[in-house]
């Protein structure tokens, strides 16, 4: 029995031994593929974020477009300036409106109380309040070191009774309860800055202002020397402000003191500040009152003010992730290196672009801004030495941070918790091994957000996985054999974006004030340059960069009402919004433009804008359909289909003798080259063709060769001449009259593809490939000056004919032509102007050989028009007529995101 107890006993210690040791080791196994394990790997699984709180944001991390309000989309009263949802309300309070804000003479001092409002409740009450008030101060503050596209952290609302403090963070879900009252037209919003305000509120609540004072504006109206608000602040209350505050984590609850009193003087004293501003822009309207062109100071700067408001939140989206911020960095790489080998700056800048997409993803993945995640610097250290292990590329990145030249703020760790948590994948990128088949967009998505991922999944970086399809990248493969058409238009649409579109931002919207503090304009970074490198200017301030002139301009825009020059622009097609390419696009043709006054040319920006591609196709095949119509209404012809050889003599203005430039060119080409393997009937066919140019006399080789340069512009001439090793001076008189035969076949091979007519890919237009790629003096439509060598003078209307003297540039002599017109040639090459193209000079340049017009284009026709504008109307007809082109344009593209401050009716 003993003996049965102890075995027992023995038994249940073996079993209990062994199942313990059992369930340390599972359990030891366990915590080891925990740890190895993806899915906690990620720093954002143990860091909460407040934004982690929100149950929806409006404006998410995915490369989706934002998406506005659109209830009250259909109110758009027609001018089609944007899609705002409060357009007519906004527009209406720019034609008269002056704003009343009427307090006591004392300055509103600031005492203890204020309301702190964090529950929907108290913001249901705040709306109470303030719907029975005609004015009220506003200010936020923002966050963006821990966001990839920053997030309000705090309003800030000062009536002249109470300021209140919203928490926006606890209040992120219910501030739509205070949009009525900011689109209330008949309560005034007085702000200090509010350009980025603006587009803050509309990002993260839908909220849009409607009835704005900016203080920021009235004093450039009234020419104060400077316009912060720390500079009010101390002028007109007397106090002193701290705004280094401003970039304070305004995240962190509860505030500081310190805080708390920052973010309330910001809103408190706007009221009053606005009303001193007020009585001074009423002082100088009681001034000018007997002037005959009066300014009227307090409706422009209201005026100034509302337009702020038209201003659309967009998220800027990149054809690739981080594709400009790498190109960027090997450029200032590439400029501080001497003679880099081509294999290595290839490989570097191969490093560079992933190591950009990689961050960009990175940032929206953890809602982390770029320069948290990885410094520019550490990106080009990486790329540069390649570090091959996890210490090597953290211990790169510490020594680069620390060596910075700019510092690095003691609130950003180094490397960041990203890096620290994806240092391997960092190892597999600069070791090429990340990425083995698909692009690097799937594979890092995947790896973080997908169905084994290791980073935490939220609401700002859902929609990057599940609309990833909707990313800028390049699609997904697709065979070229399901419908080859369809590719070839891609193709040919890819290839055209990235030949014409612009290759930097056109706007840099750098400042330029008046000697008096005011603001003449926005202009780019070059135009500062110019005017510092001559000591005509000082720095006033580096970001934005701005600059004061030391000398009295010649003009002001306030003083001819010419707003829009005077407010920032985005580098976006104003149409759609596009962000990823963009062209300029003349609103005005300059066929017409050309040979207006020069002083009616001098605002030439206004009516130059951004389109992308697809929105630039449409607003091309408006602009030749009304041109169309324009040549009808008029009676003068839009093309020039007959040219008649100088030495032929016509007596009758419908005379049909005479061929089309593009048909004399192709027989002359076909005859050269291929006259001996020709059938005969189409050997003549042709033939008569050339004979009928030269009068019907008998052609030799000579002659096909001077019909081959019909139309030629002088650069085209001297290059044909240059390829073919034919002399440049050849006199008309020297043709022999020897018949041509087409038996010469040694007289061919000297003509290349380059020689003849083309058809452009993208819309069916005649190009001549060697004035593309040679010649910029094209017609105004972009298509090659085929017969820009004739000189128009004296152009008139005849029917269907117009009478142009014409001269032979191998002749001293001088003939007058007759030549048809005809609209058939209706497709031409879109008006594209490249981003290097000087507007100034290319207009100088145009009118300086007005004379040598291309007869294939709009020379004549639009010099026709102007000249009967001017004579008909004056200077009045030429800006109606513009006005006709402005709304052509807006018909055409219902544009939403034109620029402040541009207008159908803008005077020139």
């Amino acid at each position: 029995m003993n003996n049965e107890h102890k075995t027992r006993v023995a038994f249940t210690i073996v079993t209990l031994t062994t199942a313990a040791i059992i369930f340390f080791t599972v359990r030891r196994m366990r915590r080891r593929k925990q740890r190895e394990s993806p899915s906690s790997s990620c720093y954002s699984h143990s860091e909460p974020k407040p934004q982690s709180a929100f149950k929806r944001v409006l404006a998410d991390n995915s490369y989706a477009p934002f998406k506005h309000l659109s209830f009250n989309a259909s109110k758009n009263n027609g001018n089609g300036s944007s899609l705002h949802p409060f357009q007519a309300e906004i527009t209406a309070l720019l034609q008269n409106h002056q704003p009343e804000i009427e307090l006591g003479a004392e300055k509103l001092e600031m005492n203890d109380s204020y309301v702190w409002v964090d529950t929907e409740m108290q913001l249901k009450k705040l709306v109470n309040v303030l719907s029975k008030e005609k004015f009220f101060g506003v200010d936020t503050e923002q966050h963006s070191l821990r966001s990839f596209l920053g997030f309000t952290g705090l309003v800030q609302i000062s009536t002249q009774q109470e300021d209140y403090l919203i928490d926006t963070i606890a209040l992120h879900d219910s501030m739509e309860i205070l949009r009525p009252v900011f689109a209330d037209p008949s309560i005034c919003k007085v702000f200090h800055g509010a350009d980025n305000d603006v587009l803050w509120l509309q990002r993260d609540f839908h909220i849009y202002v409607v009835n704005l004072f900016d203080t920021s504006k009235a004093c450039e109206v009234l020419s104060k020397p400077q316009k912060s608000l720390a500079y009010l602040l101390e002028t007109y209350c007397g106090v002193n402000t701290n705004k280094l505050l401003q970039r304070e984590d305004w995240r962190q609850r509860p505030l500081s003191a310190e805080m708390v009193h920052y973010a309330r003087t910001d809103a408190h004293y706007l009221l009053y500040i606005a009303n001193c501003l007020i009585d001074e822009l009423k002082q100088l309207d009681n001034e000018n009152s007997c002037s005959d062109d009066k300014f009227h100071f307090v409706l422009e700067a209201s005026r100034r003010s509302n337009m702020i408001c038209l201003q659309l939140f967009t998220k800027e989206i990149e054809a690739s992730p981080g594709e400009s911020a790498a190109l960027s960095l090997y450029s200032r790489h590439q400029s501080n290196r001497a003679s880099p080998s081509i294999s290595n700056e290839t490989q570097f800048l191969s490093i560079v672009r992933q190591l950009c997409t990689w961050r960009d993803l990175m940032a929206r993945i953890h809602d982390e801004s770029l320069k948290y995640v990885l410094s520019d610097q550490a990106i080009v250290a990486l790329a540069s030495r390649l570090p091959a292990s996890n210490s090597e590329i953290y211990n790169s990145i510490v020594q680069t941070d620390v060596n910075a030249e700019t510092g690095l703020s003691s609130s950003i760790p180094s490397p960041s918790p990203v890096v620290c948590s994806h240092l391997t994948d960092i190892c597999h990128l600069l070791a090429n091994k990340l990425v083995n088949h698909g692009d690097i967009y799937s594979v890092i998505l995947q790896k973080c957000l997908g169905q084994n991922g290791n980073c935490k999944l939220n609401i700002s970086n859902y929609a990057l996985l599940v609309n990833c399809n909707v990313r800028p990248t390049l699609s997904s493969k697709r065979s070229s054999l399901k419908n080859p058409r369809q590719h070839s238009k891609k193709a040919s649409r890819n290839l055209f974006v990235k030949k014409f579109s612009c290759k930097s931002p056109v706007y840099h919207n750098c400042r330029i004030f008046a000697n008096d503090g005011r603001l003449l304009c926005y202009c780019d970074r070059k135009k500062l340059e110019w005017y510092l490198s001559r000591d005509l200017a000082k720095v006033v301030d580096e970001e934005p960069p701005a600059i004061m002139l030391l000398f009295e301009p010649k003009g002001r825009p306030e003083d001819e009402g010419n707003d829009f020059y005077i407010q920032s622009k985005k580098n976006i097609c104003v149409g759609c919004g596009e962000g990823n390419h963009y062209l300029r696009y003349r609103i005005i043709p300059s066929c017409y433009r050309i040979h207006f006054p020069e002083h009616l040319k001098s605002h030439r920006s206004h009516d130059i804008v951004l389109l992308c591609v697809d929105c630039h196709e449409a607003a091309h095949a408006a602009a030749e359909k009304y041109k169309r119509k324009v040549a009808s209404e008029f009676g003068i012809p839009l093309y020039v289909r007959r040219v008649i050889h100088p030495g032929q003599e016509t007596e009758k203005p419908n005379d049909e003798g005479g061929v089309s430039p593009l048909q004399l060119r192709s027989a002359a080409v076909a005859l050269l080259r291929h006259g001996p393997r020709m059938p005969h009937d189409r050997r003549e066919e042709l033939t008569e063709i050339i004979k009928t140019y030269y009068g019907g006399r008998e052609i030799s080789k000579e002659d096909l060769e001077k019909a081959l340069q019909v139309g030629m512009t002088p650069h085209e001439r001297r290059k044909f001449e240059k390829k073919r090793g034919v002399s440049s001076k050849h006199s008309t008189g020297s043709a022999s009259a020897v018949p041509y035969e087409g038996n010469d076949t040694d007289y061919a091979p000297g003509m290349s593809n380059g020689d003849t007519l083309k058809v452009d890919t993208l819309d069916g237009s005649y190009v001549n490939e060697e004035t593309r790629s040679g010649d910029n003096r094209q017609d105004d439509s972009g298509k090659p000056s085929l017969a820009s060598d004739l000189a128009v003078d004296k152009a008139t209307s005849n029917g269907n004919t117009i009478v142009v003297k014409t001269t032979d540039h191998d002749d001293d002599e001088t003939s007058y032509s007759l030549v048809d017109t005809d609209e058939s040639l209706n497709k031409m090459q879109p008006n594209v102007v490249s981003d290097e193209e000087s507007i100034k000079d290319e207009d100088t340049t145009q009118a300086k050989h007005h004379s040598k017009l291309s007869l294939l284009g709009h020379g004549p026709h639009g010099k026709q028009v102007v000249d009967h504008l001017l004579k008909e109307y004056g200077e009045d007809g030429i800006r109606e007529f513009c006005q006709r082109w402005r709304q052509v344009f807006v018909d055409a593209l219902k544009p939403r995101f034109l620029p402040g401050g541009w207008d159908v009716k803008h005077r020139i």
